[in-house]
């Protein structure tokens, strides 16, 4: 980014908050020296500015002080109507039809030579969102209710259960084409994720005083305690490194090591090693697990088990079952 650009896109940013030195610096990526040097440059210019000490200190401009309406550069109208056509891929979201109407205010307003400059890019890179019939309609209200950090009362269904939950929500994201909503289950004593599409009915209630557990409930994030692990190491294929590097966790842990093989080296909680053994399962011969070895014996007697399973009986002329 040129120093021109930085400094109008720091005037922004105090628009809208106030800024350490150091966040800034984290923002634009140049150090804390060049952030307070560009301060000192603002300054110079007339920009009122003036900062507080103090760890809920930073910089600040005079209140009153605002900037005249800002055009985007063609970089920056790139950025804004790409991230938008990700969103219209979401069979569901809590946009609706603002995602359309914003891309379109967006163009409207743009310069025509601007849009000739970026219509071809966005012709020709995307955010790859697999399509869902999955249908949200709560999830404009669990969003509210997640940033109130309020409790709810949810009937949740599962592939195996169909039960009411009380949950603190905390982070709603999507992933794979789904929303999914991470929240502490009162039930479970701990924090777990769930689909949002599979939420029937949420209501909104006082925080629980009666559940076992209250006492953890600050510490309810699931990483927040110790836990063991296990080093698992394997060699992939290049359809196993693609789907490796799909999942959530662990695919920037894919690393290629040569023209025709790739790695996965990522230490496994050990609560998670059912999911373990049947992820690299589902990867057949597109994954060679070089280690823990007790995932090797694991893997070969599910394989052991579904040969069973299919193997031909000669007395009946057909497979085994």
């Amino acid at each position: 980014m040129k120093r021109k650009d930085r400094l109008l896109a720091i005037l922004i940013a105090l628009q809208q908050r106030p800024e350490t030195a150091q966040r800034l610096a984290d923002k634009f990526e140049v150090s804390k020296r060049t952030i307070l040097r560009d301060m000192q440059s603002l300054s110079e210019m007339g920009v009122p500015l003036y900062a507080i000490p103090g760890p809920a200190g930073g910089f600040r401009l005079m209140e009153g002080f605002q900037l005249p309406p800002l055009q985007l550069n063609a970089q920056e109208a790139l950025t804004v109507l790409f991230a938008l056509r990700s969103l219209t891929k979401m069979a569901d979201t809590p946009f609706r039809e603002a995602r359309w109407t914003v891309a379109d205010k967006i163009r409207a307003i743009l310069p025509e030579q601007t849009l000739k400059q970026i219509e071809p890019v966005l012709a020709h890179v995307e955010i790859e969102v697999p399509e869902r019939r999955a249908k949200t309609p709560h999830l404009s209200a669990l969003l509210e209710h997640t940033a109130e950090s309020r409790w709810i009362h949810v009937l949740y269904r599962s592939e195996n259960h169909r039960r009411w939950l009380k949950l603190l929500p905390r982070r709603i994201y999507a992933a794979h084409g789904f929303w999914y909503c991470e929240a502490y289950s009162a039930a479970h004593e701990e924090q777990r994720t769930f689909r949002v599409d599979r939420f029937e009915q949420i209501e909104r209630i006082d925080e629980p005083g009666d559940e076992p557990g209250k006492g953890r409930r600050q510490e309810g994030k699931r990483g927040d305690r110790p836990e063991s692990s296990i080093r698992i190491l394997a060699k992939l294929t290049y359809r196993g490194a693609l789907l490796a590097e799909q999942d959530f966790h662990i695919g920037d842990s894919v690393k290629q090591v040569s023209e025709e093989e790739w790695e996965l080296d990522f230490r496994c909680p050990a609560s998670e090693w059912g999911w373990a053994v049947r992820f690299f399962f589902t990867l057949g011969l597109d994954a060679e697990v070089i280690e823990p070895e007790h995932l090797r014996n694991e893997l070969f007697e599910m394989a052991n088990r579904l040969g069973d399973r299919y193997r031909f009986d000669p007395k009946s002329g057909r497979e085994k079952g």
